[in-house]
């Protein structure tokens, strides 16, 4: 008997906290869970979704009808765990079919005591989450489901919200380690880890980077102790205007001028470590398909995104910060969120979406030599030279 077969006919439901309910079956572990309800477009890469710490306690509505097809394999986690609180899905695949696949994704969740529901009207819901927003939300199969649906709702209201969560600390490592560079070791970057993704040290060891993880309680001590080129802020969970301490070291690093680079809920760091303000978006940007353009190229980039919040940053003025001037750099063209930033007179930028294509296209890729030439430049004594870098970044995009 397959894992699909043992719950196909345990029953299921999914409770919004307007009220909101929606039927189908149990679907990886029965038992019940609660989250902040929001959906992902993309149509591969759910094993990446599922293991991104980014989406630490939320329930995540996938709108591709069909998931779980390549099952799962031991190459593609991003983290060693699942982080969802929850998913959502509509028609399962009753079997793998992949060469890597070693196990179904729904042994999978079951394993890691994941509740799903599957046969749910995606597309409904997701319309639903589009004209509501992002809300909390619970799934209950096998003897949760059994209570009235005045009690379950009771229940989803009073799970924590996601507005004010301070996360990155529940998802980060705990001891430092390092990702050691491919071949010859050109700089040493201390990345904080607020919940990092497996892929993203890797792609910047490929570039002869030795990346030094360090908890997100990090010190300013604990970064300068590896004597880095430069100080990556990763992505993670959470309201960045609860994270006081990720936002006041990153203002010591500026205070330095070591070359920075963020991503995700590094760019919302870097937005209040300027002196911007930070927002919940009304249902996020989640997906391998949402269109960015960097307006330092003119380039339009297919990006992989997972946000909630977003920076609150003028689009069209270059603004005074403490630590010199800076501007906005890339706006997604759906809606004109903010999706990165950069200082003019120091050496650091941030992006709101994910580089290291994991999963997602590979269209950003280039952030990472744009890292690496401002360290390469803050090395030749030219660390505030950023328009020579982008003229740099700019020929090298061309070329690509």
């Amino acid at each position: 008997m397959t894992s699909t077969d043992r719950t196909a006919g345990s029953s299921a439901v999914l409770v919004l906290e307007d009220g909101r309910s929606f039927r189908g079956r149990a679907y990886g572990a029965v038992g019940e869970t609660f989250g902040e309800a929001v959906f992902n477009t993309g149509m591969t890469g759910y094993q990446e979704t599922l293991t991104d710490p980014s989406y630490h306690r939320q329930v995540v509505v996938m709108t591709a009808p069909h998931i779980g097809n390549t099952g799962v394999n031991d190459e593609d986690p991003e983290s060693a765990r699942i982080w969802v609180a929850g998913y959502v899905v509509r028609d399962p695949a009753r079997r793998p079919s992949n060469w890597r696949s070693v196990r179904s994704l729904d042994e999978e969740l079951a394993a890691q005591g994941v509740v799903g529901i599957s046969g749910v009207d995606t597309r409904a819901l997701t319309r639903h989450l589009r004209e509501r927003g992002a809300m909390r939300a619970g799934i209950f199969s096998g003897d949760a489901a059994s209570a009235g649906g005045a009690a379950l709702l009771e229940r989803v209201r009073s799970a924590p919200a996601m507005k004010g969560a301070d996360l990155c600390g529940e998802v980060a490592t705990r001891e430092p380690y390092v990702v050691p560079a491919h071949g010859t070791r050109r700089f040493t970057v201390a990345a904080v880890d607020l919940g990092i993704k497996g892929m993203t040290p890797q792609r910047m060891a490929e570039r002869g980077i030795e990346v030094h993880v360090l908890p997100a309680d990090a010190s300013v001590e604990d970064v300068y102790a590896v004597r880095p080129d430069g100080v990556f802020f990763s992505n993670g969970p959470g309201d960045p205007a609860s994270a006081g301490h990720p936002v006041a070291l990153m203002r010591a690093v500026l205070e330095r001028g070591t070359p920075l680079f963020g991503i995700c809920f590094g760019n919302q760091i870097l937005g209040r470590a300027l002196g911007f303000g930070t927002f919940k978006l009304k249902y996020g940007h989640r997906g391998v398909n949402q269109p960015v353009q960097d307006r330092m190229t003119g380039k339009v980039e297919v990006t992989a995104h997972n946000h909630g919040f977003a920076v609150d940053a003028p689009l069209d003025t270059v603004s005074e910060t403490p630590y010199g001037r800076a501007e906005v750099s890339h706006v997604c063209l759906n809606d004109g969120v903010v999706e990165g930033l950069r200082l003019l007179d120091r050496p650091a930028f941030s992006v709101q979406y994910h580089p290291e294509a994991a999963a997602g296209p590979h269209d950003a890729a280039y952030l990472f030599d744009r890292f690496t030439a401002l360290m390469s430049g803050a090395a030749d004594g030219g660390h505030s030279g950023n328009e020579q870098h982008s003229t740099k970044a700019h020929m090298e995009d061309r070329r690509a």
